[in-house]
């Protein structure tokens, strides 16, 4: 590949690690574990790979010969920044422990396990691709790892490349597949350890023993840059507002932890909004009533979903549209609004009513495989402003507003997602790699790799491993009770949340931007090597 000079430069960086991952390791079992809920049923699916210790890693004086291991990687889901770091750090893991140790990767994501599709990753491919952003050392897929016949598949190519351990690094969803694949080779005595990383910009797989997830920072630092330099436009021109629109559909992580970082006028916070009930209408008022010719406004991409009104609208519309399919494909386009407003019930057709054509049109036409709303594709940063032009011409009407309103709409997504890593998520990955390398090395399986104590230079931040089936709940998909790793929400009694609050009235009145600018890679360490603001106020730094 031809390299950019950043590119040249960056390859040089040596990702620093905990002093418990340096030298020989030991694994220190810790208390034994269960679920976060639901524990019967947890149990029950689980009975190989359930209730196992936390592991710490610790340095040790004996000297132990490992045999050569052969370890398999897949890259699962949507990219974050640091994933290659990841790769890298499990093969020089493997390769201290014995030079003769192999790594395979998967081409991608779990696909390639299921149709034996791979690679061997040399020492060679590895150095292409230290400390850079992106998948494509081996590509990411969104196969799901949950059929017999696909676990089975996936052994024929592990037995024939003499594969001991295979790392999935991914998501919620993603290492809920792993901790499956791993109780059933667990439950058949394959010999094949099961190890899971976690991974995803949106924030939302955390909890006590995964403080964050990797290249949420590197994302959130690449947005605060562009919001930044916005909001810079915003305060010299002063006649726009700016809605924008961030990644983040199942949590308010990314809008958060932006707000912190650049001090915006408005930033909505889903969570909240389902928690006090909030309506369309609340939000939009909250907007106009600040009142200035020009601001930013930072909107959660998954915001319409947790406005419960709206959910009640979409879950209506849902079992409307699947149920008279035909009927509503012979009303002539110009004639499906009035025609779903006249068949909606009485709250629910004054609320689709209230929304703009195209958003409306959004919501009945555009339709998923199964049915359903896409709500992704709503353009809520459009939807807000022009229901805040129209509350606010209305009150120029009634002589309750003289200002002026005009806006413009961005939404920041795949910008994050392949960013070259910060030095936080290099190191951060580089470090649950090697902890990988640590588990497997250990004999475990079933676990995630855990770094912890994130807020602490990386010597002292704490290596391990947690059980997957510790982070389990149940919970309904597709019509039935399936057990997946809790998503974390945006707290609102957590620090983070409060300290926004605390601030927000007076953002939005006093605008006080914060220009972050671009991420540092080389100079004094409190410029380059900061956590996330959202990991130092939840833990007290």
């Amino acid at each position: 590949m031809t390299k950019s000079a950043l590119q040249i430069a960056r390859a040089a960086y040596q990702p620093k690690l905990p002093k418990g991952l340096k030298g020989t390791v030991k694994a220190v079992a810790g208390a034994a574990t269960q679920s976060v809920a639901d524990q019967e049923e947890i149990k029950k699916l689980f009975p190989n790979t359930y209730g196992m210790p936390l592991i710490k890693f610790e340095n040790t004086d004996e000297t132990v010969d490992f045999p050569a291991m052969n370890v398999g990687v897949i890259l699962s889901g949507g990219q974050a920044p640091g994933g290659h770091n990841v790769i890298s750090g499990i093969f020089d893991g493997i390769k201290k422990l014995n030079k003769d140790s192999k790594l395979y990767g998967f081409i991608l994501g779990p696909g390639g396990l299921v149709d034996h599709n791979y690679m061997e990753l040399t020492a060679d491919i590895i150095d292409e691709y230290r400390n850079t952003g992106g998948f494509d050392i081996i590509g990411s897929g969104r196969t799901k790892l949950e059929k017999e016949e696909q676990f089975e598949k996936g052994l024929e190519i592990l037995k024939e490349l003499n594969i001991k351990a295979l790392v999935i690094i991914g998501g919620d969803d993603s290492n809920t597949n792993a901790c499956v694949l791993a109780e059933y080779y667990a439950a058949k005595n394959c010999g094949v350890q099961v190890i899971g990383c976690p991974k995803t910009i949106d924030g939302d797989l955390k909890n006590e023993m995964i403080e964050t997830s990797f290249g949420f920072d590197t994302a959130c630092k690449t947005y605060a840059e562009v919001i930044g330099n916005i909001q810079r436009d915003c305060n010299s021109a002063r006649k726009y507002w700016h809605f924008i629109k961030l990644m983040g559909r199942s949590a308010s992580h990314i809008a958060l932890e932006c707000a912190l970082q650049v001090q915006p006028n408005i930033c909505i916070i889903s969570e909240e909004v389902e928690a006090k009930d909030m309506s369309l209408d609340d939000i939009v008022t909250g907007i106009a009533q600040v009142g200035n010719n020009f601001g930013t406004v930072l909107i959660p991409e998954g915001l319409v979903e947790f406005i419960p009104a709206m959910k009640r609208l979409i879950a209506e519309l849902n079992d409307f549209l699947a149920a008279n399919a035909e009927e509503f494909s012979q009303i002539k386009k110009s004639h499906q609004r009035d025609y779903i407003i006249r068949k909606l019930s009485p709250e629910n057709a004054a609320i689709y009513a209230s929304l703009p054509e195209g958003v409306a049109r959004q919501l009945s036409l555009d339709r998923d495989p199964h049915g359903n709303v896409q709500v992704s594709l709503i353009e809520t940063e459009k939807l807000l402003s022009e229901m805040v032009a129209a509350k606010l011409a209305q009150w120029k009407e009634e002589g309750k507003y003289v200002g002026k309103f005009a806006a413009q709409h961005h939404f920041f997504g795949y910008e994050g997602r392949c960013a070259a890593p910060s030095n936080f998520d290099a190191d951060y990955c580089y470090s649950l790699g090697y902890a990988a390398s640590a588990l497997i090395a250990n004999g475990k399986t079933g676990y995630m790799s855990s770094v912890r104590n994130t807020t602490a230079p990386a010597e002292e931040w704490i290596a391990g491993g947690v059980p997957i089936t510790m982070m389990m709940n149940m919970e309904r998909r597709h019509g039935e009770m399936k057990p997946v790793i809790q998503k974390a929400l945006v707290r609102l009694d957590g620090a983070p949340f409060k300290a926004f609050a605390a601030q927000r009235e007076r953002w939005a009145m006093e605008t006080d931007y914060v220009y972050p600018g671009p991420i540092q890679y080389f100079g004094p360490a409190e410029v380059c090597d900061q956590p996330t603001k959202t990991l130092q106020l939840e833990q007290g730094r």
